[in-house]
């Protein structure tokens, strides 16, 4: 789950990391009434979970309440790469006298975390990484061992920061690491991380990804999942239990696996369609999660056909055709499904397919064959 700035703000600020505090505003008299009350000059923050916010237009400093009228009128409403703004932060401007870059991840090649940091912020940090790889420090932390008040020194010292900008960002670093552990985020990252004119260093923005399978530990994140912005699609799927992202194209796709999924997704293309989405049942999925998923795929109105690519495995392949029959009993599905199964009890799924073939639900043996034969139905033409 995204956050968005002000909620990843409230995070942190929690955890003890010292960060800009606005006002959130979803209406021009409110933002104008923020402002004020901040004083002058204010910022004018719109609240997308997408970044690039500044170069749209998004972040807009103000010097008085027209100004504040006027930005809250332009930005709120406005699309930023397809999200629409609802609503903006409001802060006092600050006095920067300089900017810098700090995260904290996951390497899943290292399985380790992973620490960034960088004298120059405020910009993209893959155009700094790309630019000069020297100017990004990079740390690694086991979680078993943590980050010590060295390792944060040795890293400030790396990224080049000197004085008093040193000993603030060295004092904060270990407090963001422990905030993104306790978060159980994927990402933690401030950009810009500022040293103000009076030498304190604060985030001014704030990126924060939590990790959805730790929800279970985390009942406060409700309230930030109720304002979080979902494809009907993404959000009928997740009342289900289901993994989906939603796609742009014309043939839906079910698998398990999320490496088997990638590679369907591929297939598909090079038999000249495009992917709906992207659904992974995951392992041992049962004929109930098979329906699950079909009913979940076949209420995009954009999807011509269904393909469901199977490689059992902890899967088996009988439970997936039950699943198919259970949810062609239970619910209209409208576009044809074109189903590949292999492994576990492939021959068996096979079986129980057999006596229910039709124009309407196809088999065919290999998973080249079943992408052309669901990208031809998709596209309106008969296969055979």
């Amino acid at each position: 789950m995204d956050l968005l700035e002000y909620q990843g703000k409230v995070l942190l600020a929690g955890a003890g990391v010292p960060a800009s505090t606005g006002t959130v505003a979803r209406t021009v008299e409110e933002v104008v009434a923020a402002a004020d009350a901040h004083g002058y000059p204010a910022v004018v923050k719109a609240q997308v979970r997408v970044g690039g916010r500044g170069k749209a237009g998004g972040v807009k400093v103000v010097d008085d309440r027209a100004a504040a009228a006027a930005a809250g009128e332009a930005i709120l409403g406005m699309d930023i790469k397809g999200h629409t703004v609802e609503a903006v932060l409001v802060e006092p401007a600050c006095d920067i006298a300089a900017e810098y870059y700090a995260s904290f991840t996951f390497d899943r090649a290292a399985r380790l975390h992973l620490g960034l940091l960088s004298a120059q912020g405020g910009v993209d940090i893959e155009e700094v990484a790309h630019r000069d790889p020297q100017a990004v420090a990079r740390i690694h932390v086991d979680p078993r061992d943590g980050l010590s008040a060295e390792a944060a020194r040795d890293l400030v010292a790396r990224a080049g920061l000197d004085g008093v900008a040193a000993d603030g960002v060295a004092a904060l670093v270990p407090v963001l690491y422990a905030a993104y552990v306790a978060a159980d985020a994927d990402l933690v990252e401030i950009n810009p991380l500022v040293l103000t004119g009076a030498g304190d260093v604060v985030a001014l923005d704030a990126k924060v990804t939590l990790d959805d399978n730790a929800a279970f530990r985390h009942p406060e994140w409700a309230e930030w999942r109720a304002s979080e912005e979902l494809d009907p699609r993404e959000r009928r799927a997740r009342e289900k239990g289901i993994n989906y992202v939603g796609l742009d194209g014309t043939v839906g796709i079910i698998g398990n696996g999320a490496g088997l999924v990638m590679a369907t997704l591929d297939v598909v293309s090079q038999a000249g369609g495009s992917a709906a989405n992207f659904l992974d049942v995951g392992g041992g999925a049962s004929a109930e999660v098979i329906a699950a998923a079909l009913d979940v795929v076949a209420g995009d109105d954009k999807v011509g056909a269904i393909l469901v690519n199977i490689f059992g495995g902890i899967t088996r392949c009988d439970e997936v055709a039950n699943g198919i029959l259970r949810a062609l009993a239970q619910t209209e599905i409208g576009p044809p499904i074109v189903v590949r199964l292999d492994g576990t009890n492939a021959e068996e799924g096979r079986a129980i397919l057999a006596g229910h073939l039709s124009a309407s639900l196809r088999s065919e043996p290999t998973m080249s064959d079943a992408a052309r034969t669901a990208v031809a139905l998709a596209d309106g033409r008969d296969a055979r």
